[in-house]
């Protein structure tokens, strides 16, 4: 069972903030096989999905940002996943240019709390992650109160292509491996207008 879970806050009043765009991401990837992320368990809403011929597990956990590693340690006991190779990690990443995204086999949290708390959990680094990238083309001075902000409607656009390309990422793992995808996916990608 490969699980791939998107990190962001449970609530309405977080949907559509820059720290939700692992949530976004796994509705996209669940839009695109047809199933709904809303059965709860393991302090998550998952969904069961067949991708590339693989079963998979969509999650997104409702623990709050930096308490994610409380619920993926519990799926990962729960179904037994390999966390090296069928662990998938999706989040924003405020060091990345906005709509932009890195596939890493590995590697620290870069200072993101939730990555943070689920290798304090899983007491390992050594798992896959997608990195979406959501600085804006100007200075940020309250990197907190960014990630919390709601998305202007003139970044929709590329969020909506950056959840395409992290779908497609996905894909290309599950497929034919991660340093394909990193190949593929990690390109220096010139800075998008994020309004």
């Amino acid at each position: 069972m490969k699980l791939i879970v998107g990190l962001g806050n449970p609530g309405m009043e977080y949907q559509f903030t820059p720290h939700n765009l692992g949530f976004l991401a796994i509705d996209r990837i669940a839009e695109q096989c047809g199933v709904r992320v809303e059965n709860r368990h393991c302090r998550a809403l998952t969904a069961r999905a067949r991708l590339t011929g693989q079963d998979v597990l969509l999650a997104k956990p409702e623990t709050y940002m930096n308490l994610s590693g409380a619920s993926v340690r519990e799926l990962v006991t729960k179904y037994e996943v390999a966390i090296e190779q069928d662990l998938i990690v999706i989040y924003d990443e405020l060091d990345l240019p906005f709509g932009s995204i890195r596939v890493r086999q590995r590697g620290s949290s870069g200072g993101h709390n939730g990555v943070e708390n689920i290798i304090a959990a899983l007491e390992t680094q050594e798992f896959m992650r997608i990195r979406v990238g959501i600085a804006p083309d100007h200075p940020v001075r309250d990197g907190a109160k960014y990630v919390l902000s709601q998305l202007k409607k003139s970044q929709y656009e590329v969020v909506d292509q950056a959840l395409d390309t992290v779908s497609d990422a996905v894909n290309v793992i599950l497929n034919q491996g991660v340093g394909v995808a990193m190949n593929r996916f990690n390109r220096k990608v010139a800075s998008q207008d994020a309004g």
